[in-house]
Order: C-alpha cells, then sequence, then structure tokens
C-alpha cells in the first residue's frame, strides 16, 4: 500500500514538471518571443513642430525660436557609473556658461528610474548661437544627446496678447486629456493658442531602433515623420494692432474692430503683457506686479470683462419698442425725472430733453424716454428681444472660456436669488443698468446686427492651413424689425453727424459712420443727492465706463468699430478720439472702400 502511494505521488511531481515545461517551452513561446523582441526592439515617438501663427498679411505673431535641449544617458548614477555621471555633468557646465550644475542634477534625479530606459533632459532649450561653439564636442560624447527643441517665440511681445495667447509648461492635468503632451512638454494656455491647440500641436510620428544588451542602437528599422506644419493665418492686422495700442497707454479697456461678416480685424484688452515671459516660466515679482494689478492685465475683457451695457442697448431695446407695443410716432415729455414709487429715475440731461420721440431718444441718449418705454413694454418682451440679438449668449468666437453676461429678467432674479421683480429693475435694465452685464464682444457683435440685420459670429481664424474659415450668420429680426430698422440706423448717424448727437463733437473721421455712446455707471447715485459729481471730479475707479460703439461707412457698413475705456467717464468724449483714429487707420490702409 505504501509502495503505491509513493509511486502515486512521484508520477504526480513529474507530471507537474512534464505540463510545466510544456507550458513554459510550447505555451509561452509566444510571450518570451515578444519579450526579446521588446528587449532588441525601441520605440520612440517623434514630437511634431509647433504650427506657427501668422496675421492676415503673412506676418508672424507666435513662431519656434530655433535651439535645441541636452539630454543624458539614464542609469548613471550607479556606485559604477557615478564618476561618469559627473565627469559628463561637469563637461555641461564647463562648455556652457551660467548653466546651474544643481539644476542640471535635480532635472536628472527627477525622471531617471530602473524603468526609465530613454534619455534624460536636463536642459530643455539652448539657443542655436549658444550651442554651435560646444555642439561638435558635446555630440562626441556617447552619454550625451544634443536634440533639436524649438521654443515658442512671440516677435510683438505684448501685442495682441489676449487674442494671440501663450504656451507653457503642460501640467497633469493637460497631459492626462493629451498623452501627446507627455512628449511636448508645452501646450496652449490662453488664447488662439489654447482655442486652436489640437491642431496647432500637430501629432507625434515615431521611429523603431535595434538596440544591444547595453541599449545602445544598432539599427533604424522604421520611421514615420510627426505631422506638423500647422499654419494657422488669422484675420487680423498686426501693424493695425500696433496702432490702436499706442491710444491705451495708460487707460484701460477693450477694442474690437471687425467686418461685417465676423472677421476681427483687431481686437484688444488692455492693459496688455510680454507673452514671452510664460513660454519659459514667470518669475514671482512679475506675477505678483501684474496680478495685484488692479487694472487686471490677466482678464481678457473682450470676452470675459462683464460691464453694465449702458446706452449703447438703446439702438436694439427701442428697435424693440417700436416694432412690439409702441408707435415709432410715439414721443414723451421729458423733464429729467420719472417719479416712480418712492423713487426719482434721472436722466442725464439737468433740464431734460423736452418732447422726445424713438429718433431723438437714440441721438441725445434720453434716459426719459427709455424709461417710460420700458414700463409699456414690460420686462419679459425687453429681455426674449435683446437674448435674441444675442445678449446674455456666447457670441460664439474662437476664444476659449467665453462668457454669456446677463440679461436681467423675472426668471432670472428668481432662480439667481429667490427674490420678486420690482418695475424700477424694468427702468434700470432700459438704459442697460442694474444687473445687466455684458462683454465688449457681444456688444460690437450687436452692433453689427443694428448695421445689417444679421448676427455675424465673430472669429479671429481666417485660413486653418489651406482651408478658409467659414463665416456663419444668424436670421434673429422678424419682418417688421426689418422694415423699421433704418429708423434706427438713421438715429445712430446723427448720434455721429447731428449737432446735438452725442458724439458729433468728439469725432475727426475721414468717413461718416453711425453709432451709439453709451456711459455706465460703476456706483449707484443716492436718491438725494440733487447734484450729481463731474466724472473727471470722482476717484478714478468710481468713474464710469465710457463706451463708443460704431459702424461705417453708414451708407455701406463695412465695419464695425467697438470702443470700451474703463472709468472713462463720457463715451464721446473718452473713445471718439480713439474710434476716429481707428476709422482714418482703416481708410488709409486701404480696408474702407467709399
Amino acid at each position: 500500500m505504501k509502495i503505491k502511494f509513493i509511486l502515486a505521488v512521484f508520477s504526480a511531481i513529474w507530471l507537474a514538471l512534464i505540463i510545466r515545461v510544456f507550458s513554459l517551452a510550447v505555451e509561452s513561446n509566444t510571450y518570451y518571443t515578444q519579450l526579446s523582441h521588446n528587449n532588441t526592439i525601441k520605440s520612440e515617438k517623434i514630437a511634431p513642430v509647433r504650427g506657427e501663427i501668422v496675421d492676415r498679411n503673412n506676418k508672424p505673431i507666435a513662431i519656434n525660436k530655433l535651439g535645441f535641449k541636452i539630454q543624458l544617458r539614464p542609469h548613471l548614477l550607479s556606485k559604477k557609473n557615478k564618476t561618469i555621471f559627473d565627469e559628463e555633468i561637469d563637461t555641461i557646465v564647463s562648455l556652457i556658461p551660467n548653466i546651474n550644475r544643481d539644476k542640471l542634477v535635480k532635472n536628472y534625479k527627477k525622471k531617471d528610474s530602473y524603468y526609465n530606459h530613454n534619455f534624460i533632459d536636463i536642459i530643455d532649450f539652448i539657443s542655436y548661437k549658444d550651442i554651435i561653439p560646444v555642439y561638435s564636442t558635446l555630440i562626441l560624447r556617447e552619454n550625451i544627446k544634443v536634440v533639436p527643441a524649438p521654443k515658442r517665440f512671440y516677435p510683438y511681445g505684448e501685442i495682441g496678447a489676449h487674442i494671440v495667447g501663450y504656451v507653457s509648461r503642460a501640467n497633469k492635468k493637460d497631459i492626462i486629456k493629451d498623452k501627446t503632451l507627455e512628449l511636448i512638454g508645452y501646450t496652449g494656455k490662453t488664447g488662439v493658442e489654447k482655442y486652436y491647440n489640437s491642431y496647432l500641436q500637430g501629432e507625434a510620428g515615431s521611429r523603431e531602433v535595434k538596440v544591444n544588451a547595453n541599449n545602445r542602437e544598432i539599427e533604424e528599422l522604421s520611421y514615420q515623420s510627426a505631422l506638423e506644419d500647422t499654419k494657422l493665418t488669422l484675420s487680423i492686422d498686426i501693424e493695425l494692432q500696433k496702432y490702436i495700442a499706442t491710444f491705451f497707454k495708460n487707460k484701460a479697456g477693450a477694442v474690437v474692430v471687425m467686418d461685417m461678416n465676423g472677421s476681427i480685424l483687431s481686437a484688444g484688452s488692455y492693459p496688455e503683457y510680454d507673452l514671452n515671459t510664460f513660454v519659459s516660466g514667470i518669475s514671482h515679482k512679475m506675477w505678483n506686479k501684474l496680478s495685484n494689478n488692479l487694472d487686471k492685465p490677466f482678464t481678457n475683457k473682450l470676452i470675459n470683462g462683464l460691464y453694465p451695457p449702458g446706452s449703447t442697448i438703446k439702438t436694439g431695446l427701442g428697435l424693440l419698442y417700436i416694432t412690439t407695443d409702441i408707435s415709432p410716432y410715439w414721443t414723451v415729455e421729458c423733464n429729467a425725472s420719472m417719479p416712480l414709487g418712492k423713487r426719482v429715475f434721472r436722466c442725464w440731461k439737468t433740464r431734460g430733453h423736452k418732447k422726445t420721440g424713438i429718433k431723438k431718444a437714440i441721438r441725445e441718449s434720453c434716459d426719459d424716454y427709455f424709461y417710460k418705454g420700458s414700463l409699456k413694454l414690460g420686462i419679459k418682451k425687453m429681455s426674449e428681444g435683446l437674448s435674441r440679438y444675442g445678449l446674455g449668449k456666447k457670441t460664439g468666437v474662437d476664444l476659449p472660456n467665453e462668457f454669456i453676461g446677463t440679461v436681467p429678467s423675472r426668471e432670472w432674479k428668481r432662480k439667481k436669488y429667490n427674490q420678486p421683480w420690482y418695475m424700477g429693475e424694468t427702468v434700470n435694465t432700459s438704459i442697460g443698468q442694474g444687473d445687466f452685464l455684458t462683454t465688449p464682444m457681444q456688444i460690437a457683435q450687436f452692433t453689427a446686427l443694428m448695421a445689417t440685420g444679421k448676427l455675424p459670429t465673430p472669429h479671429l481664424a481666417k485660413m486653418i492651413g489651406d482651408k478658409p474659415y467659414i463665416n456663419t450668420f444668424k436670421e434673429v429680426l422678424n419682418d417688421k424689425e426689418l422694415k423699421q430698422l433704418p429708423l434706427i440706423q438713421k438715429a445712430m448717424y446723427e448720434v455721429c453727424n447731428h449737432p446735438k448727437g452725442t458724439a458729433t463733437n468728439y469725432l475727426r473721421t475721414k468717413v461718416k459712420i453711425a453709432g451709439k455712446t453709451g456711459t455706465a455707471q460703476v456706483v449707484g447715485i443716492l436718491q438725494d443727492i440733487e447734484k450729481r459729481e463731474l466724472e473727471h471730479e470722482m476717484e478714478y475707479y468710481t468713474r464710469s465706463h465710457a463706451w463708443f460703439t460704431t459702424y461705417g461707412p453708414y451708407k455701406n457698413p463695412q465695419y464695425v468699430v467697438m470702443v470700451m475705456v474703463e472709468h472713462g467717464g463720457h463715451g464721446g468724449a473718452a473713445a471718439g478720439k480713439i474710434v476716429s483714429g481707428i476709422y482714418n487707420k482703416l481708410s488709409e490702409l486701404g480696408y474702407i472702400k467709399k
């Protein structure tokens, strides 16, 4: 019995051994063949070169500066290789001035591991002129690699900063979203650099090489080049952009110059900042200086600045009045104030405008006309109509993180504050105050609607590679509104040309234009104050924002020019000179054809 048991155990052990040998010799053959292949064949990804950005005249706005990065072979920190490591580091430091040895060692240690068999970046970028004198010495050392590594460069510095945007180091969150960034290292952070990032960065290439036991390349087996040369052509004119920036020295605000198809010829948010400071990393001192600036240079005011639109919306609201519940011939007697409950709503003109109809109300910006009209029309029709005209919605411009603003309504207030709506809020809304908030880009789009009857989608791209950007429009006006629109346009013409127009005295343009001024209060006026302080007497940051939005030429609308000066006071006075300069420059550059 014992002998049978021993034989059974012995047979079982041998059977197990035979099965294991079979598994290793036959079934695992594929696995070990692949493992052997991986040990001898190494795959590498090839980083694409980021596409350049140019203006409409092919002038470079964002390019790649020619340079190199220096890499060191992995696994040199072991006791056996420590001497080699120190020698290579010392060689690099001796050949290249202003290189911090401790930083090189830190960069290497951060990425060196048992599992990493790729050369390690220890210097991310060194310029062409600095590498050329030492290039031949470095490439003769087998533990060092000198690899082409372009660096983003913005030739115009701060000009157009908020529309161009910048690239900077990709963080972990960026890399999780796009694994290619692990290879490239940089990604678009703001502006069109971010909006068109996936296109601009291209696609990685690849190569397969045969290596020996020491991880040295023996032969290149395959090569697939990266997809690059992804050029982006913008519709902006960088020379016009430079010219407009001169008007905003020591001023804050925003400008949009856009054709009637939505192509943006120039757009600026001021103050600006030098984009090149962000490519390699901004200093704490510079960061604190910019972030503590009360004029908010980091905010893209074009799409993220929210401001009361003031009287700029009176054109659209006037169109709603005369096409809904109010006759185009309806008039009010403006006596400079309108009592409502316990409040008195005042017109900006202390003596009043007397008898006022729609055309005069827009031309001279009579608040009383719009107060009384709003009580006839009601907030529901006002908010629905203004929303239909594009306010309180994204314009669709090709910039990231656009804000929508606010067109107040009963539903909006109930949802946001769970509070009832009051008639005084309807009155405030009628002159673009209260909770009413818009972006400069929305006002530019809104002005194009008043000029042509169509709502275009603003855009900065002109060509994406060799494909033109396709313009899109929305038909938002009904037949009655289209029929009455010329009356509003005539009133806008008189704003800029009639002796009593709110902008006439501040314009010196070579072309006839139409427009609307706006003075948007930053602080409220107490009821018991009979005489308001003049804007220039007020503390700077309590002064009103100055709007002036226009289109021209009047008889053949070609361009919208929208200017907003923060704390500028009266729209015409603060922005008239800027608007005049822009139209005259457009004529000089041949953009406006009379």
